[in-house]
């Protein structure tokens, strides 16, 4: 599973809406699409960022389950 969709799918069990991820995190709306829609992969650090917003280790976004 890509990081887009283990992204997409913590999201939406969480019940968060992207653009609030994409506040908390401190990236505009239209970035936060591109990641969820797999046209760009965030770098580690936002990614540390990403994971520490959803309450996941950085492992649970890029490990394949």
């Amino acid at each position: 599973m890509s990081v887009a969709l283990r992204i997409k799918e913590i999201i939406k069990q969480k019940k968060i809406h992207q653009k609030d991820l994409a506040q908390r995190v401190g990236v505009s709306t239209v970035t936060m699409s591109y990641w969820c829609s797999n046209h760009a992969m965030p770098s580690i650090e936002t990614l540390g960022s990403i994971a520490k917003e959803l309450k996941v280790k950085i492992a649970d976004l890029i490990v394949e389950n």
